[in-house]
Formats: C-alpha cells, structure tokens, sequence
C-alpha cells in the first residue's frame, strides 16, 4: 500500500501547507517553522538485512482491535491495519485513481457503469489467490440486513440492489457483476466526479472471501478472522496480536510489489505522556501515524530522529447535537426542539471560541484556524474567501443579545429566550496530555459570553466510550469536539448526507440534501459547476452552522536515524516494502 493512501486513512488533521524540502529540525523556540521540514528523509549507513521496525501506538486507551476495513471505527485500528493492508487502488498527486494499483478503474459515464479489473497472480497473505469475489465480498458485509458498522450510508445505496439486499428482499446485490475471473461491473443509479475518487459507493478494499464468506455477517465482529488472525494483502502479516497492547507483523512474502526488506515491524501502545522519552531513548523508530502536535516541543531538539511534516486531508469541528438518527430507516431526523437548535445559539458559540490562541499557545504553530469543511489542500473546491467563525466576543455577545439570551437573574449566565436557565452539555475526549487544559480553556471562552458549559458526565470521556456516546445520540450531549477526514474523497455526502451514520449532529434540510446531490450529480462532471457547487455547500454550512470547522493542522513524524529512508510526500509512490535499517536496535 503506498504511503500516499495509507496517510488519508487517518481520522484527524490538515492544511496544504508550502514545505520545504530540506533536511534537520526546527531548533527555534518558538512556533514550529514549518519550511524548515522536509517531507523525506534520507539517513547514511548501509543497510542491514532484515531487522524489525519499532512503532509506538501514542494512546492512553488500549486499541480496539478491528482489524477490517468494512468494520474499524477509529484511527488506531487503521493505523495498525496500515502496516497490512487490503487497499486495491492507488491514487495520483490529484487523488484520483490511476492504474498502478492492485485494480484498475474504467468509467462507463453514459451507462452508469463501473468496471474494475485486478491484477493477474496476486495473492492473499495465506497463499490464496485474489478473486473478484474477494472485491464482491465487503458490498455483501456492508449491505446486509446483519452488518454492525457504520459504511451502510447514502453514497452505499447508490449501487443498484444495495437497498433490496439491505432490507432482506433479495439475496446478493444486482448491481455487482462478475465479468471473468479478473474484471467486476458495477451498476450504480447514478454517476459523479466522486467515483474517481473513491467514491459514488465504490469500494477501495478487498476482502477474503474463501474465509469471511463461512462466517455470519453479525458474527463478524468477535470472528478470528476480525481479532486474531486477519489476512492480508498488504507488505506485512499479522503474526502476533495482544489484545489491546502490541502487534507483530512479520513480512509478507506473497506481497504483490516484491516481499518487504524488513523482517517484521512490531506496534506497541505508549501512552501518550511516555511517548517522547520513549522517542529520544531509542525505544522506538517512528509513531504509528503523526505525533500528537502538543509533543512537539519535547522532541524538536532530540538528535536522533529528524522530524518530516506533511499536510494532511482532515479538520476539527466543534459539532452540535440537532437531532436523532434512527439505526432501522438509517435517516437522521432533525429535532426542533433541541437545545442547539437555535442557529444564532450556534453562530454565537462559534466566535466565542478562541482557536487562534490554542493554536499558538498548544499546537506551536502546526493548526491553523479552519474557515471550511474543505482541506484547502482541494485546491479546485476549497473555497478561501470565507470568513469562517474566527474569534470575535463583542459579534458573539452581539448575537446572543439579538437573539434574545439574556442574563435575567444577575448570576452572569444567560438565561434562554424564554427565560429558562440555559446549561449546555459539552462531550470532551480524554487522551492528549492537555486536553483537560484546553477543555477549561474552551469552557471560560463561553463563560466570557455569559453561557454556561459543563462537561458531559462530569468529566473527560474515554476514546472508545467518547464515540459510541456521540453516535448513539447521547442525550447528555449537546455539543462535542470531533474531526474528519476526508480521504480523497471531499464529497460531503458520506459525512453529512441525510444517509449518513457519521452525519453526527443530525442536520438534514432539503436544501442541504439539494446541495449535496448537486456536488455528485451528472452535471459536476463539468469541472466549474462542480466547483461551483461545493462553494454553495460551504457557504450553506458556513451560514447555518450544524457543526463549525476549527482547525486546519499539519501532521509530524518522527524518524529515527537508523530508518534509511522514509517518505511522506502525498504525491509519491514510497511503500512499506521498500523500508531499511541500518542497525538492530533506534539509534539513541
């Protein structure tokens, strides 16, 4: 799997950012210079045969172990999955697929039609061979009545017959068909920019079927198969899992680009407070994903790694709760009623918010203040002009003022509009060192504009509980911090459609649905209307403000100096085959 790919697979973070290409680390004091970064390091010494890559997983929690593409629901489990992939395209630096994947993707416009074709000779990491079944097998997981996860959404149902095999009226998916044992059709409703992109319900991953086909869809979850002892296609295996600790990979011989020169790679959690010792000790090579921002200023001067920084395709969003989404229609349904519901409330919340200070003050520099839910990195659709929700009290109080909150008791807090006491319930996750810091931060923010915010539980919430309650529509929750990738995908439709399980704050107006089904119409095949028409979604979003964008941020990793060479450049072609060492153990 190129690195390109496996990077968008991250849940959080990132701005296009102009990054140098130089050597060495930032060794000022201040915020980070991010020119100073390069995006590939090249370090001296011959290459040792074999050895095994060092990688610290930086959580507080343990992970979930998920190992599935159809079924993972956080960023650890694919940053692990990451290591052995089941990925069948590989995208260009515009993030559209090419042909120098496991499949190819040709486009039938006229007839609705996609038709992918695998590569000859390419196995599993068992030894079986890849079979167009094993590209059918994962519409047949997410479509089923019994499927457990989340990816059965709107983009999903485009595929003709995925809303009969859903709803038990039929036995497979009528849209799938398998041409010859190298070539696949699929059928969809309709047709958009998106399928080059992954998207329009074009699925990017493989899955076994000669072992998840045996194995019911509801059971899928708790299956060896799932926990234990998953296949792969990718540059490594999994040979060793300990539940919710370490994983270890060992090298894939049957991986289609030429078996790994590393023996093996083993992950590992280190909390998060440990994990920059753990990085200037010579613990560990690199971080599963990027270092957390906050970590920064404890590594910038460590001589034995050099720091890579990359932009990244995700974003922040302070997100508010406006209704329910009902897991048997799979519709999320707005709630009039709901304490957020007010649109000036929400407008309001948003320019209290002082990110420009968190982002000095925590981040160094690596975030910048988001004005849109589009990575400006999507330089065709990000929309600059924008203004966003930057911090402003006196517009904020302003709002409030109009709007009728007033403080009616004298206490400084401000009542609703009528006259009842307002308390809003804000989901915060635990994790980061100073998360807890920035919550309080956050909290005397609003305070300033005389609302009254409290924690959710009374405290922060763990990682896997913190996204089960936001998804279940916790009633305790009103407000929540989160973010998105967006993959190389920007369509809004699987993150905000009607459609959507990860439509999180349950906004849906048919004019949003209007806007959405422009973006992945027929028509926006036409470069300019397509544009066009993510400048009116982002302007929408900016005006009503279901959830506000926050933070742009760029990523950082930490390579140690016994790593040959390494590359985060979105626009290359480095794999995890062709990693090196040039001793046996991270240089210290």
């Amino acid at each position: 799997m190129s690195k390109k790919l496996w990077t968008m697979l991250v849940l959080l973070i990132a701005p296009m950012l102009v990054l140098g290409a130089c050597t060495g680390n930032d060794d000022s004091s201040g915020p980070a210079d991010l020119t100073k970064f390069p995006l590939v390091v090249d370090n001296e010494g011959e290459a040792i045969e074999g050895g095994t890559l060092k990688v610290a997983l930086g959580t507080d929690t343990p992970f979930q172990g998920i190992f599935s593409w159809v079924l993972y629901e956080d960023s650890y489990d694919a940053d692990i999955m990451g290591y052995a992939s089941n990925v069948i395209f590989e995208t260009d630096g515009e993030f559209l697929v090419n042909d120098q994947g496991i499949a190819s993707l040709e486009v039938d416009q006229a007839n609705n039609k996609a038709i992918v074709k695998i590569r000859e000779g390419i196995k599993w990491s068992d030894g079986q061979a890849l079979k167009i079944e094993d590209l059918i097998q994962p519409y047949l997981i997410i479509g089923h009545p019994d499927y457990e996860g989340v990816r059965y959404d709107g983009d999903f149902q485009n595929i003709i017959g995925a809303v009969d095999y859903h709803n038990g009226k039929a036995d497979t998916i009528s849209g799938l068909k398998k041409v010859d044992d190298t070539t696949l059709e699929i059928s969809f409703t309709k047709l958009s920019p998106a399928i080059f992109s992954i998207g329009d319900g074009l699925w990017g991953y493989a899955e076994p079927s000669h072992i998840m086909k045996g194995i019911p869809v509801g059971k899928l979850l708790e299956s060896d198969a799932v926990r234990k002892n998953p296949v792969t296609l990718g540059a490594f295996k999994f040979d060793k899992i300990v539940p919710g600790e370490s994983i270890q990979f060992a090298r894939n011989e049957h991986y289609w680009k030429g078996a790994a020169k590393l023996d093996g790679v083993i992950v590992k959690v280190v909390p998060t407070s440990s994990i920059a010792k753990a990085i200037e000790t010579g613990k560990y090579d690199m971080t599963a994903g990027s270092l957390p921002a906050t970590t920064y200023p404890e590594v910038r001067d460590f001589e034995n790694i050099t720091i890579l920084a990359q932009p990244e395709l995700s974003y922040s969003y302070l997100g508010f709760k406006l209704g329910k989404y009902d897991t048997t229609t799979g519709i999320s349904t707005m709630d009039p009623q709901a304490k957020m519901a007010d649109v000036k409330l929400r407008q309001a919340m948003g320019y209290a918010l002082d990110i420009e200070q968190v982002n000095e003050v925590y981040y160094y520099g690596l975030r910048s203040r988001a004005n849109s839910l589009i990575p400006p990195v999507f330089e065709s659709y990000y929309d600059e002009t924008l203004e966003g929700y930057t911090y402003n009290v006196d517009k904020a109080n302003e709002i409030l003022d109009e709007a009728g909150y007033v403080d009616t008791d004298g206490d400084d807090l401000r009542e609703t509009p009528k006259g009842e006491k307002l308390e809003i319930k804000m989901a915060s996750m635990a994790g980061d060192p100073i998360a807890e810091e920035m919550t309080t931060f956050y909290m005397q923010n609003w305070a300033d504009v005389g609302l009254n915010v409290v924690l959710s539980t009374g405290r922060l919430i763990e990682f896997n509980s913190y996204y089960d309650k936001v998804q279940s529509d916790d009633p305790e929750i009103d407000i929540f911090m989160a973010a998105w990738s967006t993959g190389t995908n920007p369509s809004p439709a699987g993150l905000y459609g009607k459609e959507s399980a990860f439509n999180f704050s349950r906004y849906t107006t048919p004019k949003l649905d209007e806007l959405i089904a422009a973006i992945d119409s027929k028509k926006a095949f036409d470069i300019d209307y397509r544009a066009n028409a993510f400048h009116e979604w982002q302007l929408y979003m900016e005006k009503n403000a279901p959830v506000i964008p926050t933070q742009f941020r760029t990523a950082i990793y930490t390579i140690n100096d016994r790593v040959k060479h390494y590359d985060v450049n979105l626009e290359t072609d480095f794999d995890l085959n062709q990693i090196e060492l040039t001793a046996e153990e991270p240089i210290k």
